[in-house]
Formats: structure tokens, C-alpha cells, sequence
């Protein structure tokens, strides 16, 4: 099983208990942070649930930063990667996108529910956060959610 797949695999796992029947097949968007589409202009349209979703996640990730500073215990940081799973789970059980652009979405979510699973599992391993905050970092070049802006994930580095 390649990496790709091994990610979609724990990512449904982890999204699957949270609804009771998903609307299409999630394992078809395995090859899609491989093969992403260009960024489309105009900026495609979200809805009240992809901004919803995408803005607990956007904040989760932005509280993650108190985390890296070491402002913020490993209890308070796997809550906040439970935080992004259970978004995540919202997102995938509200899709209602066209193909190509769930396949985009997808693309970006797998990734970023794989690594929430891994820090919640391993708070230890810092190295989560940030491949959370890259699997989403494009989401703003490709959706025109007010909430996100091009750079509105940006990595920092860890003070001690």
C-alpha cells in the first residue's frame, strides 16, 4: 500500500464512525495531492458547511501555535487535534461539491486528518502541526472563503 493510500485509509477510519453513510466513494481522491488541478480563477465558491468546517479547522490550527511556543499543554493540543478531526469528519459527511473540486478539497483533508490523528495519538510529535498546516495550505488559492487568506496558515518556528 502506498503512502498516499495508507493516509486516505487511516483518514476514513478516523472520519467513518462520525456519519452514518458517506454520499461517494472518498478512496477515488487517493491520487489527488499528486496530481492537483491548477488553481482555478476565479477562486471557487464554498458553502455555509465547507466554511464552517474549514474555520474550526483554520482556528484549531491557529491555537496549535500556543502549542509550539510551549504555551499550551499536551492535553490542550490532542483536544485541539480532536477539534480538527471532528471537523474534518463534518466537511467530509457535508460534501456537496463538484468533482473536481472535491477532489481538490479531499486532497487537502486527508493529509490534515492523518496528522490530527498522529499528534492526538503523539502529542510529542510537533512535526504534526506543521504537516497539518501544509496539507491545507493551498485551500485559500483554491477556495474564496473569507475566513482564510493566502497567508493565513503560515508556519512559525518553536520558541523554547
Amino acid at each position: 500500500m502506498n503512502r498516499v493510500s495508507a493516509l486516505l485509509v487511516g483518514a476514513l477510519a478516523i472520519a467513518a464512525p462520525l456519519y452514518a453513510a458517506p454520499q461517494h466513494d472518498h478512496a477515488a481522491h487517493a491520487a489527488s495531492d499528486s496530481q492537483q488541478a491548477p488553481a482555478p480563477s476565479p477562486r471557487w465558491a464554498t458553502d455555509a458547511s465547507l466554511r464552517d468546517g474549514m474555520g474550526r479547522i483554520h482556528q484549531a490550527l491557529d491555537e496549535l501555535r500556543h502549542y509550539e511556543m510551549g504555551h499550551m499543554n499536551e492535553t490542550m493540543a490532542q483536544d485541539r487535534a480532536g477539534l480538527i478531526l471532528d471537523a474534518g469528519a463534518y466537511i467530509f459527511a457535508n460534501c456537496k461539491l463538484p468533482p473536481q473540486q472535491d477532489e481538490v478539497l479531499h486532497g487537502m483533508l486527508v493529509p490534515l486528518l492523518a496528522a490530527a490523528q498522529k499528534l492526538k495519538d503523539h502529542p510529542q510529535d510537533m512535526a504534526q502541526v506543521a504537516a497539518m498546516r501544509k496539507a491545507v495550505a493551498d485551500y485559500p488559492r483554491y477556495f474564496d472563503d473569507p475566513g482564510w487568506t493566502q497567508d493565513a496558515v503560515p508556519a512559525h518556528p518553536a520558541h523554547n
